[in-house]
Parts: C-alpha cells; structure tokens; sequence
C-alpha cells in the first residue's frame, strides 16, 4: 500500500473513533450531569517529523487523534422536588468515596443507604469537607440543604458537603458515565461557597438533537473515506494487472 492508502485508513480510524464518541454522547443524553466529548485531530506531517523534509520530497499528512475534549457547559436544571436531589448551578463537583478512593460528579442524585449513608447512584458515600461520610441517623427525617452545602435535619447539622473546583477540569479523567478522577495537574481545591440547589438535578449537557445530526455527518464521512479507500485499493489491482501483463 502507498501513501494515499496509509493516509486514507488514518481518516479512517479517525472517523470510527468520532463515531464511536458522538455515540457515546447520543446514550447519555438523559445521564443527570453527563458531559458531552469531543475528539480532537490534527494533521501529522510525515516529511517534517525529523526535520526538514528532503530536496524534491512533498509534505504527506496524516490524520492524527491527538485527544479528548470535555464540553463542561452545565446542562439544563430539573426539579424533581426530592431532598437529596442536589445540583450544582455553578462550578465544582461533588466529592465521593469510592472502593477506588476519592472521586468527583456533577450527578447529584443522592439517597439514603441502609447505614444511614448519604450515597449516589453506584452507592458511593457523599463525603463532607473533613472527608468523612455524612450519616444521617434514624430520627433524621427531614433533611435541609443550604446553598453553601450545610445539611442539617431537624436534630441538628449533620456537617457541610464536600465540593472541589479544578482549575484544570480537562486534566480530569473520566471513569464511566458520572465519575471522574482528579490527577495533580487538575488542580484542584475545595470551593467554600458552593452554589447548591436542593430538589432538582443538573441534566446531560448533551443535545439529543444536535447529536444525532452529528451521527449523520460523520457516518457520511466515514462512507466517503471508505469509497476512496476502495477506489484507492482497485487502483493499484489495476496497475498491477497492467505490469504483469507487459511482462
């Protein structure tokens, strides 16, 4: 194979992976605080990658997936009227225990596990800002949230929710739908007046709509690149159809 093949399989790999991400984003579309992602490309210059290209060669540029772009836009407020429902109107995350350690979310669906625990989805502890769990006990019934994180119940507080700001939010590495890990380089620090709402969930930032005309577009051009690739392979059968038989 030469070059046009080598260039045309790498928009190739390029536009199966954004496929693969835009479908990513279409199943989550209803994912409370789900982030929408965007590939990143770039062109790689095979005559100048040691150097200045040779006397007479020309520049051949290949697709290059360079990474992964997080579109942290909030998504849309829904109130859903139960207690532990908790969104974040602005920046930060919510911190949780998981068996893997400390994680964040913007997902602030919350209930109460068999323990007493403040727990998410995956039943991952809400942490506090002294890093410890928040318990509720049996007598606890009617659980208030203030804008800045204070729960309390009717016997009294039960202490202050944990919420990290990053300073470098794309150095966060995702870990399944909701969760993300925070590397050094994040950057982070713990936000002292949190904007929290109670009774309502930050939605996917994701739009269903502007995601699956995305889908069209890429497929399209998945199926241009897959027809060049196929010209491209008869091309060179031909020619070397032609050669054998002069020989």
């Amino acid at each position: 194979m030469d070059n046009p093949g080598y260039i045309m399989l790498s928009r190739l790999s390029a536009q199966a992976r954004t496929t693969a991400v835009v479908a990513h984003n279409l199943a989550n579309a209803d994912t409370p605080g789900f982030k929408a992602e965007r590939p990143i490309f770039t062109a790689f210059d095979n005559a100048n990658r040691n150097g200045a290209a040779a006397r007479g060669d020309t520049s051949t540029a290949f697709t290059w997936d360079r990474a992964t772009w997080r579109d942290m836009q909030p998504g849309a407020l829904q109130t859903t009227g139960n207690p532990l429902d908790l969104a974040l109107t602005g920046e930060g995350f919510f911190a949780v225990d998981t068996a893997r350690g400390e994680r964040y979310t913007r997902a602030g669906r919350f209930s109460l596990g068999a323990d007493g625990r403040i727990v998410d989805a995956n039943g991952n502890a809400l942490l506090s800002e002294n890093g410890q769990p928040i318990i509720a006990a049996a007598g606890d019934t009617n659980l208030r949230v203030t804008g800045d994180g204070t729960i309390a119940s009717e016997n009294g507080p039960l202490g202050r929710i944990k919420v990290m700001r990053f300073n470098n939010e794309q150095a966060m590495l995702a870990e399944g739908d909701r969760l993300y890990d925070a590397p050094a380089e994040a950057d982070g620090e713990i936000m002292p007046r949190p904007a929290i709402v109670q009774g309502a969930l930050e939605g996917s930032n994701v739009s269903a709509i502007l995601e699956m005309t995305r889908m069209m577009t890429e497929l399209r051009e998945f199926q241009f690149a897959s027809q060049f690739a196929e010209r491209e392979g008869e091309r060179l059968q031909t020619a070397v159809d032609r050669i054998l038989r002069k020989q």
